[in-house]
């Protein structure tokens, strides 16, 4: 059995895997030489699938995952969880942002007692909108999931073997890895590393997915969303009732007439977004249900590579 697994998504990144790998092998050795690098390929359009399979002929503690179309980071880290073998098991990206050599940290930093060990970027390499979208991102999911996420963590962390045993049990298909592993529980503890810039190509993740990979984890974590609604529904009635009573006063006592035509098209406007805003929040619970129901596979391997 591997002392160490590590598990890193292969997502349009195929001129770093390389140098990943090199640098694994050089920083693997101090800890143990006992260990396996599990390269999931998530339907990477470049040839990273070409580039993983020669490393695995070559080295047979490379072993690769081939799903058969992209069915997004999440996914595919959780597929190279589902046929690691170690004892401990680092989950990175495979960018080269998370660097190999901090990996020494992580893993003398569990073997003080901890089950989690999560990477904490306190220099994030990353242009200042990313910053900015990430921090209000984190924030607002903190808010309606009910859920306490560092916008400074990301994927790059150590999980001792019953946590990864732990996370098998999740039979969701809406996955939010990070927040899943924060709600088992476990000892857990983030320290400081070093966070360098991409090496090359950019992020796939543009606002659509991240709004998507926002979506996904707030329906997965809390209805939080319906509850806000029914408080903002019951406001507004309130806030009519006094309103009603104020113009039927305002009648009788100083025989006004009725409101403009303006007042009240703004109003009908207002309540009408509110309503099909409810009835989308509504919608999307019962889609997240829907594709539970299903049943289907959260991943399809294609291939796999010194994998039994």
């Amino acid at each position: 059995m591997p002392l160490i697994s590590i598990i890193a998504p292969v997502y349009k990144c195929a001129d770093s895997i390389d140098e990943l790998y090199a640098r694994l092998t050089k920083t693997l050795p101090q800890i143990s030489h006992d260990y396996e690098i599990i390269f999931v390929n998530d339907g990477s359009p470049d040839d990273a699938w070409e580039i993983i399979s020669l490393l695995a002929k070559n080295d047979k503690k490379v072993k690769g995952i081939n799903l058969s179309r992209n069915f997004g980071q999440h996914n595919a880290i959780s597929a190279g969880l589902d046929f690691c073998n170690g004892e401990w098991v680092v989950v990175m990206d495979c960018d080269l942002q998370d660097q190999p050599e901090e990996i020494i940290k992580l893993y003398n930093k569990a073997t003080e007692g901890y089950d989690i060990v999560l990477a904490k970027r306190v220099n994030r390499k990353d242009n200042f909108i990313k910053k900015i979208f990430s921090n209000l991102f984190y924030k607002i999911f903190s808010y309606l999931s009910e859920t306490q996420y560092d916008p400074t963590i990301g994927t790059f962390r150590i999980l001792s073997k019953k946590v990864v045993g732990s996370y098998r049990l999740f039979n969701e298909k809406l996955l939010f890895f990070g927040a899943m592993i924060n709600w088992l529980g476990f000892k857990s503890i983030s320290i400081e590393i070093n966070h360098k810039e991409r090496k090359s190509g950019k992020s796939s993740y543009n606002i659509n997915r991240k709004i998507k990979l926002a979506i996904n984890g707030i329906l997965s974590f809390s209805d939080k969303p319906l509850r806000i609604t029914i408080k903002i529904g019951i406001l507004l009635s309130v806030a009519a009732f006094f309103f009603i009573l104020y113009k039927v006063f305002e009648a009788m006592l100083m025989g006004t007439t009725a409101m403009g035509w303006s007042s009240l098209i703004a109003a009908i406007g207002f309540s009408t977004g509110l309503i099909i805003s409810v009835i989308g929040i509504v919608g999307l619970y019962v889609g997240s249900i829907f594709k539970e129901v299903k049943g289907r596979p959260t991943y399809i391997c294609s291939e796999k590579i010194n994998i039994p």
